[in-house]
């Protein structure tokens, strides 16, 4: 079975096709986290005046808004750790679906290794090595996906069997800091 890839998009004739691809998954997952197993209601269908024909009046169906859990997981297979709070994934959308893209940890930042000083490379591959460790537990799971602002992956609340969030597992560890958008601060000095 091909598993499609961000990546694939990624090349400079196809790089418009980065952001679309980016929210096709994020819509993916949400679908995916609908709670009912369909849209509609008996208390959806509205019957609405319509050209008579042999078969009388059609019905107008008007759907309500879909409602999503939060609480839903998705199980991710882990291909590879890229750096201290991102790392790559085979992600179940839907049952027979899977998914390649980055999962980049919510709310934490961990230091590059791509380093500015000797400081943040030792910082950096502490960090990797930590998450490394943390997601070799397995049954690796998403939750709160949602679109990161670098194109190409999505950011997620992570957890694995021992570790009910690897956020914060990494934090109470010292490997990262906290983050919430914006400006990150340095790592050196």
């Amino acid at each position: 079975m091909r598993h499609p890839s961000f990546s694939t998009f990624a090349s400079s004739y196809r790089g418009s096709l980065l952001p679309v691809t980016g929210t096709a998954f994020a819509l993916g997952l949400l679908i995916g986290t609908v709670s009912h197993s369909s849209w509609l209601s008996l208390g959806d269908v509205k019957t609405a005046p319509a050209l008579v024909g042999a078969q009388g009046t059609a019905a107008a169906v008007t759907p309500s808004p879909p409602h999503f859990d939060l609480n839903v997981s998705y199980p991710a297979e882990v291909l590879r750790i890229i750096d201290g709070d991102t790392f790559e994934a085979r992600v179940r959308v839907w049952p027979g679906v899977d998914i390649d893209t980055k999962v980049r940890l919510r709310g934490i930042d961990a230091a590059e290794l791509h380093a500015r000083c000797g400081d943040e490379l030792a910082k950096a591959e502490a960090a990797r090595t930590a998450l490394q460790t943390i997601l070799a537990q397995g049954d690796v799971r998403l939750s709160q996906v949602g679109i990161d602002k670098y194109g190409g992956r999505v950011d997620a609340a992570v957890a694995t069997r021992t570790t009910a969030d690897v956020s914060t597992a990494l934090l109470n560890g010292g490997f990262a800091r906290a983050y919430s958008g914006g400006k990150r601060g340095t790592w050196c000095g």
